[in-house]
Order: structure tokens, then C-alpha cells, then sequence
């Protein structure tokens, strides 16, 4: 009897267990709080990989989720707008709601009321930082404080995952700089406005977009300026997330011979897109082999 106390003792002190309980409101959050946590935290997410996270169905199964959540990391800059239902939703008075947003260097901030007829234009600036990889360094910092102020004694592990993290990524962006150095300075067609911080980070210009306004389908007389710009500009790429339609741009790419370049901007958007990296080596391969 004493050898199976001791026996399960050591089997208890020495494993492990996952006591910080976190939810992502997307994927890409969820990559990097496992990145940063490991074994330390479990963590789930709301919206899917291949959605449109701008539009997620409030589901009483993500309520139950944050309930039984100490932290919700979101994007911020009302990218979620779905969130704050779940959060009170919840009635989780002890969950620590944090927005990564905070310390990003935030682009495309309207100088003007918004309202319906602009768009979907976020009152905060675009949203979609993440895809620059030196802003998944700031996401990745503040995750690693968060989850340190959650279990001080554990601080010191969450910065050696967070150090290894980031000399990871330090060398995919100078290998990622490098690919995209024969596209630098060209135009490229997207569809949704995702692509300001990635377009700066590699030094691309747009030259437009399938969506004449964010959230808002393209007209014919639309396409038709479109299909000028394309021929005037000598476009040769359309990028664009897989989770919209591409009926659109197809069009135009039947019009122009256009090449029409859908990738995922979510960890699982596609099958093998399993990390955050894995999501920038798909993106920056599928530029350079369509351009």
C-alpha cells in the first residue's frame, strides 16, 4: 500500500498540469497562448480558422467557454464585435478580458465619424495586425504578462517559451524578408482591406480592392474599374482570404488573366496551416509562386 501512495505521489508532483484556463477569440491568439503557455494553460478558441471573424454566430456552447475561462485574449479594435455579448453572457465576474491591440501601432484610424455608409469600417483603425509577424512579437509579450500575472511562480517559464518564440520568429522574418524582396514595390489587388500591416511590413503597394467599401459586394460598375486598374497597372495577382467567395474575382480574372491567390489569414484555415508560422510560410510561398 505504500509503494502505490508513493508511487502515485511522484506520478502527481511530477506531471504537470495545465491550471491556467484560457479561451482565444481566434485562432491565431490560440496559437500564440500555446506557444507561450505549453502545458501550463489549457486554451481553446471561438471563431474557426476558415471564418470570417468579423462574423460570429453568439452560441450558448462560447458562453459556457468564458465562464469557465480566467482569461479571454481578443484581437480588440472592434474586430470582434460578436465578443462583448459573450463576455456578458458569461456571468463570469472573475474573468481578466484583455485586448492585444493595446500596444500595436495601429494603421488606417478614420479621421471622421463612421457609420453604415462607409462600410465595415473599424472606429478604432484596421484590425487586422496580426498579419505583420513583428506585431505577433508585441501579441505574443503581452500574452507572456498576462499569463505571468496569472502564476507569478511560473513566470520564468512562459519567458524561455516566449524568448524561444521570438528568436523562432526573428529568423523566419529575415527569411520571409528575403523571399519577398522580388515583389517589393509592386501592386497587388485584395479583396478585403486585411493587408495594410503585411503590405507594409514587405514593402507592397495596393492597387485596390475587389470590395469597394469593407463588407460591402462589388457592383458591375465597380469590376469595371477594376478590370481598367488591372490592365493599366499590369496586375497580376488578386490576394484574397479563402473564406470569402471568389465569384468576383474570377470574373475579373477571366476578364484580365488575373491569377486570383486565396490563403488563409487564421491557424486551421486550411489543412497543414497548423501554427502561426505555418500561416505566413503559406501566405508569403503562395505570393511568390503567383507573382
Amino acid at each position: 500500500m505504500k509503494k502505490i501512495l508513493i508511487i502515485l505521489l511522484i506520478a502527481t508532483t511530477s506531471f504537470s498540469y495545465a491550471n491556467i484556463k484560457v479561451v482565444a477569440s481566434t485562432t491565431v491568439i490560440y496559437d500564440l497562448v500555446k506557444e507561450i503557455g505549453k502545458d501550463k494553460v489549457t486554451v481553446d478558441f471561438i471563431a474557426r480558422g476558415d471564418q470570417d471573424p468579423h462574423f460570429v454566430e453568439v452560441l450558448p456552447s462560447y458562453m459556457i467557454k468564458l465562464r469557465n475561462a480566467d482569461i479571454f485574449f481578443r484581437i480588440g479594435m472592434a474586430l470582434e464585435m460578436w465578443s462583448n455579448q459573450l463576455i456578458d453572457g458569461s456571468r463570469n465576474s472573475k474573468l481578466k478580458v484583455i485586448d492585444l491591440s493595446e500596444d500595436i501601432d495601429k494603421k488606417e484610424v478614420p479621421s471622421y465619424k463612421t457609420d453604415a455608409s462607409y462600410g465595415d469600417v473599424h472606429p478604432f483603425g484596421n484590425p487586422h495586425y496580426w498579419l505583420d509577424p513583428q506585431n505577433a512579437k508585441i501579441m505574443a509579450k503581452e500574452i507572456y504578462e498576462t499569463l505571468s500575472a496569472e502564476s507569478s511562480s511560473d513566470q520564468n517559464y512562459f519567458k524561455k517559451n516566449l524568448d524561444d518564440f521570438d528568436s523562432r520568429l526573428d529568423k523566419k522574418i529575415a527569411e520571409w524578408t528575403k523571399k519577398m524582396a522580388p515583389v517589393k514595390g509592386k501592386s497587388f489587388l485584395f479583396f478585403h482591406e486585411s493587408w495594410i500591416y503585411f503590405s507594409d511590413r514587405f514593402g507592397i503597394k495596393s492597387a485596390g480592392f475587389v470590395e469597394p467599401k469593407p463588407g460591402i459586394s462589388p457592383s458591375p460598375s465597380h469590376n469595371a474599374e477594376l478590370v481598367q486598374i488591372i490592365r493599366n497597372k499590369g496586375i497580376k495577382t488578386i490576394l484574397m482570404e479563402n473564406y470569402y467567395s471568389d465569384s468576383a474575382p474570377n470574373q475579373l480574372a477571366q476578364l484580365t488573366g488575373v491569377k486570383v491567390v486565396k490563403v488563409p489569414t487564421a491557424v486551421f484555415g486550411l489543412k497543414n496551416v497548423n501554427s502561426y508560422i505555418e500561416m505566413m510560410d503559406y501566405i508569403i510561398n503562395q505570393i511568390i509562386q503567383n507573382s
